[in-house]
């Protein structure tokens, strides 16, 4: 099977199950969100042990994983640590890097590289199912229209960046990190993501959800989605360059690794979630 036709695939197979847990939310949505932060958090620690560092691997898959579930219990009622025990797992860390690691094996790295790990993956991703529960989500629908938002933008952004940058790319944009992307690539995905934000807002959002935005709105929400888009996809590339790989890994036939399909959405999805608190109003 060819590249191009294992992508086709696995979008197939899992466009259908990302969109069926954001439609369901609690439980499904929770427990997708921490399969892909433990799995993201794994790559993680593989890019991390590629620079030299020694992440304690396993704290950073369970912590990551346990974020998305945590929400999702504060949600429903549950009573979770405070923020003076979730401040313990520091020393907690540091300890076990005292006895697995030692005073020759770069603890202070070890710890932080962890700690690091733990929110870029699973706290980015926490803000899915957070956006999915936002104070303007007063329905399932819009829940998951919020939720859609960000990650149709980061596609059409990324659709932009490749047809402009084709087209019309002879400057680099930034070569020792992404050889490939251009100013062109850059400015079209700008352009494409701001149109597509209006177009999203006027003919999705205000007739469905019954949620729009100013016309001030549209253009601060799609140029912080445009530079979020670009910025979290040059932060994956410096750092699989950092650690001499490709990909974060090979999970996702044709796509690479999870960190590879998610990269720009830890980026825009906290952004968006922050920006659509401040920007949506209620359509008459």
């Amino acid at each position: 099977m060819s590249e191009f036709a294992k992508r086709i695939a696995f979008a197939v197979a899992a466009i259908p199950v990302v969109a069926a847990a954001v439609w369901f939310g609690d439980a499904p949505l929770a427990i997708l969100l921490s399969l892909a932060a433990a799995l993201g958090a794994w790559e993680y620690a593989r890019l991390a042990q590629g620079t030299g560092a020694r992440p304690l691997v396993w704290w950073g898959i369970v912590l990551s994983a346990l974020v998305p579930l945590a929400l999702h219990a504060l949600r429903l009622g549950f009573a979770i640590p405070g923020i003076a025990w979730i401040a313990l797992l520091v020393p907690a860390m540091l300890s076990v890097a005292l006895w697995t690691r030692g005073s020759d094996g770069k603890p202070i790295a070890s710890v932080a590289t962890t700690v690091f790990g733990v929110w870029y993956t699973g706290g980015m991703l926490a803000f899915v199912y957070a956006l999915r529960y936002h104070r303007f989500a007063i329905e399932p629908l819009a829940g998951t229209l919020l939720v859609a938002l960000p990650v149709v933008l980061t596609w059409l952004n990324d659709s932009g960046a490749f047809f402009f940058g084709k087209r019309f790319g002879k400057k680099k944009l930034m070569p020792s990190v992404s050889p490939g992307k251009t100013w062109a690539g850059a400015y079209g995905a700008l352009g494409t993501t701001i149109v597509s934000t209006w177009a999203i807002v006027e003919f999705v959002l205000v007739p469905v959800a019954h949620l729009g935005m100013t016309w001030t709105g549209i253009i601060i929400f799609g140029v912080a989605m445009s530079i979020a888009a670009q910025v979290g996809d040059l932060v994956e590339s410096m750092l699989k360059r950092e650690a001499g790989v490709k990909d974060s890994s090979a999970l996702i036939p044709g796509h690479g690794g999870v960190l590879d399909r998610i990269d720009s959405l830890l980026f825009t999805v906290p952004i968006a979630y922050v920006l659509l608190d401040m920007l949506l109003v209620v359509a008459a």
